[in-house]
């Protein structure tokens, strides 16, 4: 163990005194299930296709419910969750105890690169690893790399409907505020296409818990300029309800 930086004290002990299988009772929930950063994508969802609460986690902020509808004769589980590393480590964990074990995960993020425009859309291939979260389920590293089963699921979908999209690295860190002009310079430099909050936490605890998740975002606020540009990323409601959707639709494949 690394006795000088507590975050890098990994211990590799497989099973926690709080561990999740020990301590939440598997449910009859189904294989598949779409993590949507969206609130109102979901209510969307919800309110349409009349979905039904399997489960409610509370938690601190509130409610948490996971919700079920059949899509392409399947079933399939969704749910938001929250935001930030831990809570959305921390809720992940609690539906692979709960029996799922497939997941797509969709969600918004900044632009390091210009040429990504809003809303243009980007399958993570691998994070880096400027978060908390990580360092507890897997061993210092850089970087934390999806599976390519993922990875091959998701741009397989997108380019069946001929979506274009990008295939690359994103930064995860836990300060937004902080995001320097010389951090942005570096990640820029290590080939990181966009900046977000969750991504390399729960690509960690799926890889640690053996189960399937990739991540698809779609481009939101400018970094990659002198200025700081949000270009009213959060309005594009037909993009992020596109964005349910085609996860439901890579799910499916895995």
């Amino acid at each position: 163990m690394n006795k000088k930086f507590p975050i890098l004290e990994y211990d590799s002990t497989r099973i926690a005194f709080i561990e999740p299988s020990k301590v939440i009772a598997p449910l009859d929930m189904p294989e598949f299930c779409v993590i949507c950063f969206f609130k109102d994508a979901i209510d969307k969802v919800v309110t349409e296709h009349n979905a039904k609460v399997l489960v409610t986690d509370y938690w601190e902020d509130g409610p948490h419910p996971i919700y079920e509808i059949q899509y392409c004769d399947k079933r399939l589980a969704f749910f938001h969750p929250g935001v930030g590393a831990p809570l959305a480590a921390g809720l992940l964990e609690k539906v692979i105890a709960y029996g799922c074990r497939k997941f797509m995960v969709c969600g918004g993020c900044g632009v390091l690169d210009k040429h990504m425009t809003v809303g243009s859309f980007l399958v993570v291939s691998s994070a880096v690893r400027d978060e908390g979260v990580s360092y507890h389920y897997l061993s210092p590293s850089r970087e934390v790399f999806a599976q390519d089963l993922a990875v091959e699921a998701l741009t397989n979908t997108l380019s069946n409907m001929s979506i274009p999209h990008h295939i690359g690295k994103t930064w995860t860190t836990d300060a937004p505020f902080r995001e320097t002009p010389g951090r942005i310079a570096m990640r820029k430099n290590e080939g990181c296409l966009a900046v977000e909050m969750e991504s390399a936490s729960m690509l960690a605890v799926a890889q640690f818990r053996g189960v399937t998740l990739g991540q698809i975002l779609y481009g939101g606020d400018d970094l990659s300029c002198v200025e700081w540009d949000e270009r009213s990323w959060q309005l594009r409601a037909a993009i992020r309800e596109k964005l349910f959707w085609l996860c439901a639709d890579a799910v499916l494949t895995v």
